[in-house]
């Protein structure tokens, strides 16, 4: 099944006209209720959709706008102009080496990371930002909670080709101002908040082909997808935030870390050896209001919303007065 945020799983539905926003509401409580409340409300809206003979996605093979690509399709074909494009990679494993590149791609429907393992690096070598590229047979994936795509062995890529054109990208996010009182598991949003509780960051070890979880095996460590690997570092943050209707907890990874803090990993990790050195940091955020898009998840075992923060960056008094004037 594809992962499709509830949101716009119920937009989907709506749109074909099939029934009502106030009896999809219904139909959603009821069909929960039917199950005894084994499945989620994501779960009860794909039986509907189902019920109801409405097609959530395209097939693959057909050509799609980045909006419409859902982490678990297959044989994707998409066609996106390059907003950027990252340094390569090398790692090594055992005596084997490899090396990854990422590039962003975008349409007029939003952005898309799409990452290329060693002999396909090379692909990319005559490709540059603002280029077109048409992928396909690509997969897609979540990572961070964000999708991405990858290349099989089919994996193809055509560069600025023929008669194929991107006029527009929309490289800022679409997700809509909310307070904090107002957010709905599943849902994208902008918050405006201040920090009023920061924790300590904390340290794991990551495959660092597929930037999964790394457990450790001995005096070795096993990726589940790529086996044993020789791991690199990540972290997290989680902050408290505050915008006078709520709080919520936070969580910052890895980028949108140093992107806040205005480190790299290798300022980070001291911080790993001597938590008690973070202190600083952490009374320098008390206070700081920040503008944070990202997306709306449900912690089960503590049975809270959280926030997934995607990008970050200090509030600008100047510019949030003029949207109030504007308003």
């Amino acid at each position: 099944m594809f992962k499709v945020p509830l949101p716009e799983l119920k937009e989907i539905i709506l749109q074909s006209k099939k029934i009502t926003p106030r009896d999809l509401d219904q139909r959603l409580k009821d069909k929960i209720n039917e199950l005894s409340g084994l499945i989620s409300e994501e779960g009860a809206a794909h039986i509907i959709a189902n019920e109801l003979g409405v097609e959530l996605t395209k097939k693959g093979s057909e050509k799609l706008k980045v909006k419409e690509i859902y982490a678990g399709m297959r044989d994707v074909t998409v066609l996106g102009r390059v907003v950027k494009k990252f340094d390569v990679r090398e790692f090594a494993k055992e005596e084997k080496k490899g090396k990854l590149c990422a590039i962003i791609i975008g349409d007029e429907t939003g952005t898309v990371r799409v990452v290329f393992w060693n002999e396909q690096v090379n692909l990319l070598e005559k490709v540059n930002e603002n280029d077109i590229l048409l992928i396909k047979h690509a997969y897609a994936k979540e990572n961070n909670n964000a999708k991405e795509l990858h290349f099989g062995e089919r994996g193809e890529v055509q560069i600025n080709p023929e008669g194929q054109e991107i006029t527009t990208v929309k490289t800022t996010s679409a997700a809509e101002r909310k307070k904090i009182s107002e957010l709905l598991e599943g849902q994208s949003a902008e918050l405006l908040a201040v920090v009023v509780q920061a924790f300590d960051p904390r340290f794991f070890t990551v495959c660092p082909r597929c930037n999964r979880k790394a457990t450790p095996n001995g005096d070795q460590y096993n990726c589940s997808e790529h086996g044993e690997v020789s791991p690199s570092q990540s972290y997290v943050l989680n902050l408290i935030l505050d915008d006078g209707s709520s709080t919520i907890r936070s969580i910052f990874w890895k980028n949108q870390v140093n992107h806040l803090l205005g480190k790299e990993e290798t300022s980070m990790l001291p911080y790993r050896d001597n938590p008690s050195s973070f202190e600083e940091v952490k009374t320098e955020l008390l206070g700081e209001q920040l503008k944070i898009t990202g997306n709306v998840r449900k912690n089960e075992m503590f049975d809270r919303l959280e926030f997934n923060v995607l990008t970050v960056e200090k509030a600008n008094p100047e510019e949030e007065i003029a949207k109030l004037e504007s308003a």
